[in-house]
């Protein structure tokens, strides 16, 4: 809105300046800030409307061809609301955008209104007399409609206003019978047994003047008040959405501790008004038991116990190896013409020849039970030394070289055992070769034979006392133990020399 006032002698005239755009919506631009427009009284006076001072928005010629009308209002001290300006009287006038007063008097001072609006009333509504009649109804058109009446009583003008709020329907043509979307024909609703069941009824019902339309629920053609059972329910109409006049509404049952019985029970939804009657049937089915606290239990069970597993595989692995070689292990005695399960190469000194007789012999056949050959033990008498060296290495299915300095010096028998073992092993022979550093030799003293099989061999180190308790789990995973040794390298170590 936009203002500017002028004075009739000591009065003062002030337009305020509104643009409706559409039927519901008006930009005031305020007021004109021109100041007053002053006359004296007795002359003429012409107002013109501040709403075509912009010419790059509107001119009056271009509101004429938007069927936009330029129409004035008053405002006095005497009238709490604005009034139309009567163009009928003989001192008012209208000229394009302006207002002439002919002659201008004091009662013409006051607040002056110039509107653009659209003429709306040309095509769809018309106001015939107090009547205000909608030839077409739109929905821009809906809204609240203010009626104001004045009267004289006592010599005294008098007004009333009265609001009118008029809303869009859809025609009261076609089919009026309500249609229910839920249930469907092909819905089916999935229920568990002992739970609460919530049945969903959703109607839409067509717009009918002053008509109350019913849904309900019906189980085996009874109502729910019909039944009288507290384990069904049945709530009030809720409203989902409204569409000039037409409504969908839903209407839910409840059943609590459904049961096996209710499963062949009828639920039927019906909706009914003036126009016809719809129903339709409810499909329940079960829902598949899943059974999850029976699936999480197991679940926990198996985890723990892998892990468990691991744990114990971790800790006690060879005791299950040999474990699980004594149980589904093949003998090897019953597969092969072999007849020792261990040769023993040794030098022949007091140091050595006591760990071997002492120890590792008392290990292996005492505690283990395996089948050992020592030569100075076994051999007899008026041989050769060469050749029942061979014979024995050969007639065993392991060779165990106790690696010293004495054993690495060539000549000796301990050199010759473990060359026979060597080309026994390379040549595609069964025979399979573990290396036990009794003492600590130095790689420069080495010779050939001893390098070629540390290459292929682990080495195993003997500790002294701290080899030697059974009873200790640290020194059997340490490989010190000799009978486990064996046992464990034909799995692990000697994979190397196949």
């Amino acid at each position: 809105e936009a203002v500017f006032s002028a004075s009739l002698l000591q009065s003062s005239v002030l337009f305020v300046l509104c643009l409706c755009v559409s039927d519901i919506q008006c930009h005031d631009w305020g007021v004109w800030s021109e100041g007053s427009v002053r006359v004296y009284d007795g002359e003429v006076a012409y107002l013109y409307c501040p709403l075509f001072s912009y010419p790059t928005l509107y001119s009056y010629s271009q509101t004429q061809n938007s069927s936009l009308s330029l129409l004035w209002y008053r405002h006095t001290h005497t009238h709490e609301l604005e009034q139309p300006i009567n163009l009928k009287l003989h001192t008012l006038h209208k000229d394009r955008e302006y207002l002439w007063i002919q002659p201008a008097s004091a009662q013409d001072a006051g607040l002056y209104i110039c509107m653009l609006r659209y003429d709306l009333f040309r095509r769809d509504r018309e106001l015939k007399g107090d009547d205000l009649v909608i030839y077409r109804m739109m929905e821009p058109y809906t809204g609240l409609y203010t009626c104001v009446v004045s009267y004289q009583m006592n010599g005294r003008t008098l007004q009333f206003t009265r609001n009118i709020n008029v809303i869009a329907v859809v025609p009261d043509v076609g089919s009026k019978v309500p249609i229910i979307l839920n249930p469907a024909s092909d819905q089916i609703y999935t229920v568990t047994l002992g739970d609460t069941v919530t049945l969903s009824c959703r109607v839409h019902l067509p717009h009918l003047y002053e008509e109350k339309q019913h849904i309900w629920w019906t189980i085996d053609n009874k109502t729910v008040e019909q039944l009288a059972d507290p384990r069904f329910s049945a709530l009030e109409d809720t409203l989902v959405s409204y569409d000039y006049g037409d409504e969908l509404k839903e209407r839910v049952l409840n059943v609590m501790d459904f049961s096996a019985d209710d499963l062949q029970r009828e639920f039927n939804c019906s909706a009914r008004n003036s126009r016809g009657f719809n129903t339709s049937r409810a499909v329940l089915k079960t829902e598949p038991y899943v059974p999850t606290l029976e699936l999480g239990c197991g679940l926990g069970v198996t985890l723990a116990l892998m892990l468990m597993m691991f744990v114990i595989y971790h800790v006690f692995w060879l005791e299950l190896l040999l474990l699980y070689r004594s149980w589904f292990g093949s003998d090897e005695r019953y597969t092969d013409d072999k007849q020792y399960d261990v040769y023993i190469s040794y030098a022949r000194n007091s140091e050595e020849e006591e760990f071997v007789l002492s120890t590792l012999r008392r290990v292996l056949e005492t505690e283990f039970g395996y089948s050992v050959c020592i030569f100075d033990r076994d051999s007899l008498p008026g041989g050769t030394i060469t050749d029942d060296t061979l014979r024995f290495v050969g007639q065993s299915r392991r060779l165990v070289v106790v690696v010293s300095p004495c054993s690495a010096v060539r000549g000796t028998q301990a050199l010759l055992e473990l060359q026979a073992g060597l080309t026994s092993m390379l040549h595609g022979g069964s025979l399979r070769v573990v290396l036990i550093q009794f003492k600590p030799v130095r790689r420069k003293s080495w010779v050939k034979e001893l390098r070629r099989a540390r290459l292929a061999l682990t080495l195993i180190r003997w500790k002294g006392e701290k080899s030697a308790p059974l009873s200790s789990r640290k020194n059997i995973k340490n490989i010190n133990i000799f009978g486990f040794y064996f046992e464990v390298i034909y799995f692990n170590v000697m994979i190397m020399i196949y």
